[in-house]
């Protein structure tokens, strides 16, 4: 009776792990198709306060299970918040994993996270020395970070009680000199005062300065692009567009899954003007992926899901079907023979627009009929033609074509369900797994055997235990 008892206690805390896992993998509290953005935010946050409230240590090692950015955030932040409830021998280990974290993070959502320790009133002594040596960590940038992050590195300085510099302090509060000895600071400073200054700033500070000194939005835009990262080019593309400003986009200089979101932005006829630029783009961005993360697989099927509902929402507009694209170059890459099918056929995949309904059983048998060895199927699970089409086909195949298994099939979601907090399932024989990017695929694929519900919470945890070292040596 002891015995089924502690089973059933592992089993459930299997289940609530891979679920939070699943959940940080494609959660980013966004609107999507099928779910608002509050929906989204509740459901998270409480899987959050019940791994961290259940399970502290396993929610802390979930920072090195591959998970997103956004929930990366949450996390260190929740940890930093309640540092009391930590235990003495797993105290290092926290630490490590939290400095690491904010190391790996981009740039903004590190200076971000740190600002949010204020807004949350966390000022315990760990969550300053964390601080601090992020800002200390960061000492051969310091001068372009505090020009880019002002307001938030000042922010910051202040909330930790901190002493920078001498010049660094009289730039963030602003008790400046009639020169500065840094020529980025002094630059910040002359475009406070000097319209023609600004155009050597990032971004960022020279749009803010821009708009003080009435700077028209168009000729902004025309002078500052050379100082603009791809990124901000690809959130401005909209409203330079309006103010008839054309940014050039350098498609080789983006990751895959980003290419591939840039590409399904542009009209039908203008991907076909350029479809062997972007394709030999695609080709070599999924190429670098495979460099950073050599991966080699034999005979692959991709079922691609290209209905309306992968048009995603206005928050993460086309990014269902993005993740499909750039999945298929990437398995194009790594595969020794491969084919895709998508829910509606095409023979172009660079033209692909999202419509129609979502028909995957059609070519799930197509894919089967194929024979590969596997097949990855990316979807937001949500199949409507016919309802519960490939849950049959599966129970069929598995049954009676392939009982043994030979063909291993694995379902990739790139939506969160806030419903029931988890990602809506195709069929309870094949592994559900969340997908937020393409370059992600290689840590999905090998989390899905622990979706699958075959291994036990101890292979679970060794697994994460292995992430946190590589995290942290690395």
């Amino acid at each position: 009776m002891v015995s089924s008892w502690a089973s059933r206690v592992e089993q459930v805390a299997q289940e609530d792990l891979l679920m939070f896992i699943n959940a940080c993998l494609t959660c980013t509290g966004q609107r999507e198709f099928y779910d608002d953005d509050y929906g989204q935010k509740v459901s998270l946050d409480f899987l959050h306060d019940y791994i961290l409230g259940n399970y502290r240590l396993l929610y802390c090692r979930t920072l090195a299970a591959g998970i997103n950015h956004f929930n990366q955030t949450q996390i260190v932040l929740k940890l930093l918040a309640t540092g009391r409830a930590t235990t003495p021998e797993h105290r290092e280990e926290e630490n490590r994993l939290i400095t690491a974290t904010l190391d790996n993070l981009p740039p903004h959502r590190a200076w971000n996270l740190l600002v949010q320790l204020r807004k949350r009133h966390i000022n315990n002594r760990r969550a300053r020395a964390i601080a601090k040596n992020y800002i200390t960590s960061r000492a051969e940038l310091l001068e372009f970070n505090a020009v880019k992050y002002r307001s938030k590195l000042r922010a910051i300085v202040a909330h930790n009680h901190l002493k920078p510099e001498d010049e660094l302090s009289a730039f963030l509060f602003r008790h400046w000199p009639s020169r500065f000895q840094s020529e980025l600071f002094e630059q910040f400073r002359r475009g406070h005062y000097s319209a023609s200054a600004i155009y050597n700033l990032p971004f960022t500070i020279a749009e803010g300065l821009a708009a003080k000194h009435n700077i028209p939005r168009d000729v902004f835009l025309s002078r500052i692009e050379q100082q603009m990262t791809v990124g901000e080019k690809l959130r401005l593309q909209n409203s330079a567009e309006k103010a008839g400003i054309a940014i050039e986009i350098e498609p080789h200089r983006l990751p895959l899954t980003k290419l591939a979101l840039y590409i399904l932005s542009l009209s039908r006829d203008i991907r076909l003007q350029r479809r062997d630029e972007l394709h030999q783009a695609l080709q070599k961005s999924a190429c670098s992926v495979l460099k950073r993360v050599p991966i080699q697989f034999g005979r692959v099927a991709t079922v691609l899901d290209c209905s309306y509902s992968s048009f995603g929402s206005s928050e993460k507009r086309r990014r269902p079907l993005g993740i499909a694209l750039a999945v298929h170059y990437l398995l194009t890459a790594s595969a020794q023979e491969y084919q895709v099918f998508w829910t509606l056929p095409t023979t172009e995949p660079l033209l692909v627009m999202p419509r129609g309904q979502t028909n995957l059983a059609d070519p799930l048998l197509s894919a089967l009929a194929w024979q590969p060895e596997l097949v990855v199927i990316v979807s937001d699970g949500w199949e409507n033609d016919p309802p519960a089409g490939t849950a049959e086909l599966l129970r069929v195949y598995r049954s009676k074509l392939d009982p043994q298994k030979k063909t291993s099939i694995i379902h990739c979601n790139p939506v969160f369900n806030a419903n029931d907090f988890t990602l809506k399932r195709l069929s309870s024989l094949i592994p559900t797994v969340g997908l937020r990017d393409a370059e992600d695929l290689p840590v999905v694929l090998g989390f899905a055997r622990f979706a699958e519900g075959n291994a036990t919470l101890a292979e679970l945890e060794e697994y994460l235990a292995t992430r946190v070292e590589q995290v942290i040596s690395a």
